[in-house]
């Protein structure tokens, strides 16, 4: 990645900050890191620094990630927001997709996995740390409905999109709906296109925000 690039850490733990900083700084050519405690400082600071990158935490003091990333992505819709993410904060992760991060990152991720999320959130992608779409695959369930936003989605179509969102292989679908895999792989690369979606996460993400599917 040849250019610099600007991010902030926004997370009420100095500890967790320098930590991030360290492995962004050893990871990425920077420009610039900034950091802020809380969602407060975190809009304040939006007035003077425009970064690539926001890894936002969602338990915070003061103004939580939720509501920070909401204010911040009404004035700044292009800001790229990656939520840092505990597995006890899952009751908050509906609320965080709403809101509009492109992804989640556990804060016990690994080096690599961090450098990835922001890779591919810098190029215009999605990511979900791998144990968390684990969580999201068990507790989801089927809304299994159209609405004026999906109304273009095929009632086949929408089949698929619900059994991928539930983890289900292309083979598996194919078993489960008495189709070929091949005609599953055709339905999917539409799912992609009529999602606007890069990946399955993308999907995904989509599904949850057109309550084809919710978290339980």
């Amino acid at each position: 990645m040849a250019d610099k690039i600007n991010i902030i850490i926004v997370d009420d733990h100095e500890v967790v900050r320098s930590g991030i900083k360290f492995i962004l700084s050893t990871n990425f050519n920077i420009q610039k890191i900034e950091e802020a405690s809380n969602g407060k400082i975190f809009l304040k600071k939006l007035l003077s620094f425009k970064p690539d990158i926001v890894l936002m935490d969602i338990s915070m003091p003061e103004m939580n990630g939720i509501e920070a990333t909401e204010k911040a992505l009404t004035k700044y819709p292009d800001l790229k927001i990656i939520a840092l993410s505990m597995f006890d904060d899952e009751y908050y992760y509906q609320n965080m997709i709403d809101a509009g991060v492109k992804g989640f990152v556990l804060k016990t991720a690994s080096n690599n996995e961090l450098k990835l999320a922001i890779e591919e959130v810098l190029n215009n992608k999605t990511y979900f740390s791998q144990e968390l779409l684990n969580i999201f695959f068990k507790k989801t369930t089927s809304n299994n409905g159209y609405n004026k936003e999906t109304a273009y989605i095929t009632k086949r179509e929408l089949e698929i999109l619900t059994l991928l969102c539930e983890g289900f292989t292309n083979e598996m679908i194919a078993e489960k709906l008495f189709i070929s895999p091949k005609t599953v792989k055709t339905h999917r690369t539409n799912l992609l296109k009529k999602t606007k979606s890069n990946n399955t996460v993308g999907m995904f993400l989509f599904a949850i925000k057109h309550n084809i599917i919710k978290i339980k």
